[in-house]
């Protein structure tokens, strides 16, 4: 299909050119290339704080989401000079990638022009990339889990972090999913926060234990059940931020929502449109998340306790 003439967005106080604007990106629902553009400004607030100062690899669909996927670490060069990164390193292979660090949504939209859909950003910031300064909860079902069972996992998961006196920030995963962020106090490494998490997810299977799983191993895990999937805390692992669309034919989006919508929520209903209607008329249900950051220090105990390994 012939696309029109690249266009420039005014983005704060950057312009942004957007080429083949009309290339269309989501099959199910016709939404253009441009209509990306638009929905991130739209939520700027909310995914600029999702991805503010975090290492982020991006993934690319360069023909649209039913064509090609490109998982690009590296920012290539002829970017534009205003545009930031951090240097993370690969020691397993002695190498190193400059990678996207947003400050500002311009940053955003660049990325859309380079035809990422996806924003996948590391669980610690610049400042110390190893140190990760978010714990993330990530609620996985199984082939044959319901979303009814992932919506009761979740409510385990609430009052675990609620007894744990930790307040925990939910979204829906962009696909059949939930996930729970947690701000935490950067002092310790990945090995560490990721004991944390499979203790926490030790706990919840206790509590759901004909619902909830911790196997490693995909074929020790029943098709029916939830794993709470404790390695997206390892080093260099990431998921699809808050507001970041997904690459599916009708752009669902990850969506922050309350806990009080979490028993009702239906993530086929949370597209482009409106997710940007819901921002407009709400805000960022996530806009206190950076007010207070955690101690792992109870989840470690735990970890002692039931004699779990770092690695």
């Amino acid at each position: 299909m012939a696309t029109s003439s690249a266009i420039e967005l005014e983005v704060g106080d950057r312009t942004v050119r957007i080429s083949n604007p009309d290339r269309v990106y989501f099959p199910a629902t016709g939404q253009t290339k441009l209509d990306l553009a638009r929905y991130y400004i739209s939520v700027g607030d909310g995914i600029v704080r999702a991805l503010r100062e975090r290492p982020c690899m991006l993934h690319r669909f360069p023909s649209g989401v039913a064509g090609e996927k490109v998982h690009q670490k590296r920012i290539p060069h002829g970017a534009p000079p205003w545009l930031e990164t951090v240097r993370v390193t690969f020691p397993r292979y002695n190498r190193h990638a400059d990678e996207l660090c947003v400050t500002e949504l311009a940053s955003v939209i660049w990325a859309v022009q380079m035809s990422t859909v996806e924003f996948h950003p590391w669980n610690s910031r610049r400042a110390d990339t190893e140190k990760p300064d978010e714990w993330r909860i990530d609620l996985d079902p199984m082939p044959e889990c319901g979303f009814d069972t992932v919506r009761r996992v979740a409510r385990v998961a609430g009052e675990v972090l609620d007894e744990l006196g930790i307040v925990g920030w939910p979204k829906t995963s962009g696909g059949n999913g939930l996930h729970v962020y947690v701000r935490i106090e950067p002092r310790w490494g990945f090995g560490e926060v990721r004991r944390a998490a499979l203790a926490f997810a030790k706990e919840v299977e206790r509590r759901a234990p004909k619902e909830v799983t911790t196997a490693w191993w995909r074929k020790d895990r029943d098709p029916k059940a939830l794993f709470v999937d404790y390695n997206q805390n390892a080093r260099d692992h990431t998921i699809a931020s808050a507001y970041s669309v997904r690459g599916v034919p009708d752009g669902l989006v990850s969506t922050p929502v309350t806990w009080d919508e979490v028993d009702d929520v239906e993530p086929d209903d949370c597209t482009m449109s409106a997710v940007s209607a819901r921002f407009a008329e709400r805000g960022d249900l996530h806009a206190g998340i950076d007010d207070r950051a955690f101690s792992l220090e109870p989840l470690l105990e735990w970890a002692d306790r039931d004699g779990l390994d770092a690695e």
